[in-house]
């Protein structure tokens, strides 16, 4: 494949995955690794993607992700994670699912449930679970996030006020490698931080592209969530602060079929 058709197909395989490595290119293509690390380099003096130790990843920057991209980047780890988490989460009980596509996917597992209570301040998650006769759901009205059907702002935030959570289940745009959760939108980290604060325990469901990424916004850490749910092991700094912190972290296995 000549180097104009190759270029934004490994930009679709990045969007994809959220990380290409230079191994993984060579075999798709079968061309030379010396012919995609001059693509990469390429791609990264362009603005297009970031060079990382053997490969790499989408630009870290400010502007957060398109959420139909979003939708498909690491879906199948999303499924993992989401399986994960349910696995934690009793029928019966009160659950908070905030903005984003692996809370998204926590939802669509949720199918096995009855008795919950399900707050969220996603009109996604609201229409994933609309028609389940033992999921009763309420949204957290606001100012909608036309991109991605979020619900923003003050009012978001005072209506998770009103309410006491058995569980939590969040999800982030970043993580800094000493345990920052982080995300690009103050309006949205508001109301994360509201949701922590009002629910005895907390799932941060988060796969491990995150760790690869920048935002701006500082949510909470590690330490302050019960149970981190991920499909790679954290960096060395992240697992000593959930370690000392007394923060379970559960590894994603990944489903048949993978792996």
């Amino acid at each position: 494949m000549v180097q104009t058709l190759r270029k934004p197909e490994i930009i679709n395989i990045a969007r994809r995955e959220g990380k290409v490595t230079v191994d993984t290119l060579v075999a798709y293509f079968g061309v030379t690794p010396q012919t995609i690390r001059r693509d990469l380099t390429e791609l990264a003096e362009a603005g297009q993607l970031e060079r990382v130790h053997g490969g790499a990843i989408l630009p870290s920057n400010t502007t957060n992700i398109g959420y139909a991209d979003r939708r498909e980047l690491n879906q199948a780890s999303k499924v993992d994670i989401a399986r994960e988490c349910v696995k934690h989460i009793p029928n019966d009980c009160s659950l908070f699912l905030n903005i984003g596509t692996t809370t998204e996917a926590v939802a669509t597992e949720l199918q096995g449930h009855s008795g919950l209570l399900v707050v969220t301040n996603n009109l996604n998650i609201a229409v994933i679970l609309s028609n389940h006769p033992e999921i009763e759901v309420v949204v957290a009205g606001g100012s909608l996030r036309v991109s991605d059907g979020g619900m923003v702002g003050d009012l978001t935030r005072q209506a998770v006020s009103q309410f006491r959570f058995d569980y939590a289940v969040i999800g982030c745009s970043a993580l800094h490698e000493e345990g920052d959760i982080l995300d690009f939108d103050l309006r949205e980290v508001g109301i994360s931080k509201e949701i922590i604060s009002r629910s005895d325990k907390v799932l941060l469901a988060a796969d491990a592209s995150k760790f690869d990424r920048k935002a701006p916004a500082r949510i909470a850490s590690v330490a302050d969530v019960t149970m981190f749910v991920t499909d790679q092991v954290p960096p060395p700094r992240c697992q000593a602060l959930c370690a000392q912190a007394g923060t379970e972290i559960s590894v994603a296995l990944p489903s048949r079929g993978r792996g």
